[in-house]
């Protein structure tokens, strides 16, 4: 699918990324999910264990994830091939003689922080060390609600969107926004790990709305957003509000400070669509479960203020594959981002392994 030169036309195949939430992925159910153009096939072991296949059965090509699950194997319901965890066909009915191309790709998956990692790049690369910390998924200090949102859009429009706030004041209005948010500039810096680190202080400023909601103070405040990004696409941020002057941009809390950790995750499905994985995690009044659903649901009414208006801009690329955008000066993180993704896109090209099938 051609949709613009504004937006790259291949994956970073080289890299974890996120498959699911531990909990999309229950014993005794399977789950097919397209993952940089690529079916796979999801499901757990009997020991409980995430295993992830290529979702095509190498005699003609049906979807195993139609088939079902048969202790730790699957087998394919198209012709009865059946396959173990590893991919290696263990059975073909009515043939003892089993080719010994008979099988299907295995990736390799970690859970972690109740993410389901997967790479889908060359399996010797692999390291787990190298996957990104999401501590409050699963802390006991922190409390959150995981989401899912499925977009009709290139994941780099959504990653444009996260690392530019000014947008804030005109899309999220009555929910993150205030009239702040476009006029405050970013300190954007490049992290020792090749990321970014990009950081906004709004001092002395009203509280946005969805702080307002749950916050147990009144009056002004000095709040933060402090988020760190990593390609292709991981967003983890350090936000909150405290009353003013009371010490939050020298690093002193007040006790009644609202502080929380944001997740924003996306794993392209293909070159016009994308799986967000998001939560918004706090470390307050972490047995009240109204607020964390209070909490969720704002996140999910602000991202589909999000998703509206970047589908209609994937829309409108759609239709014209030579756009070159006009940049302004909120463009810093996201322009570095995308020279982020550029290199690592050319120096995958370029190394001799080549593009996982």
């Amino acid at each position: 699918m051609q949709t613009s030169n504004y937006l790259s036309q291949d994956f970073i195949f080289e890299s974890w990324y996120v498959a699911a939430w531990d909990h999309e992925v229950s014993t005794g159910q399977m789950l097919a999910r397209t993952l940089l153009g690529q079916p796979v096939l999801l499901y757990r072991d009997t020991q409980g264990q995430v295993v992830a296949l290529a979702d095509k059965c190498c005699h003609r090509a049906a979807p195993l994830s139609h088939g079902r699950q048969e202790c730790d194997a699957v087998r394919c319901m198209y012709h009865g091939m059946k396959f173990d965890r590893s991919g290696r066909c263990i059975d073909i009915p009515g043939q003892d003689q089993i080719p010994a191309k008979a099988c299907v790709r295995s990736y390799p998956v970690v859970e972690k922080d109740r993410f389901i990692w997967i790479w889908m790049g060359q399996p010797q690369n692999a390291a787990p060390a190298a996957i990104l910390d999401f501590f409050w998924h699963d802390h006991a200090d922190w409390r959150m609600k995981p989401g899912y949102i499925h977009y009709q859009a290139h994941y780099q429009l959504v990653v444009d969107n996260l690392l530019d706030f000014s947008h804030l004041s005109f899309v999220h209005p009555t929910t993150l926004g205030t009239a702040s948010n476009a006029q405050v500039s970013a300190q954007v810096d490049r992290t020792e790990d090749g990321g970014l680190r990009i950081t906004r202080w709004y001092i002395n400023d009203e509280m946005s709305p969805n702080h307002k909601r749950v916050a147990q103070f009144q009056g002004p405040v000095d709040r933060w957003q402090i988020y760190q990004w990593h390609a292709p696409a991981f967003l983890r941020m350090d936000a909150g509000s405290a009353p003013t002057g009371t010490g939050a941009p020298e690093g002193r809390i007040d006790p009644c400070a609202m502080k929380f950790r944001h997740t924003s995750v996306q794993t392209p499905e293909t070159l016009g669509t994308t799986h967000y994985f998001f939560c918004q995690a706090r470390n307050f009044a972490l047995d009240n479960e109204a607020m964390t659903e209070a909490i969720f649901q704002d996140v999910c009414t602000a991202f589909g203020e999000d998703r509206d208006i970047i589908e209609g801009q994937q829309k409108i690329l759609n239709t014209d594959p030579n756009f070159h955008p006009v940049a302004t000066a909120h463009d810093m993180g996201l322009n570095q981002a995308r020279f982020i993704i550029n290199r690592r896109l050319q120096n995958e090209q370029a190394a001799p392994t080549g593009t996982p099938t």
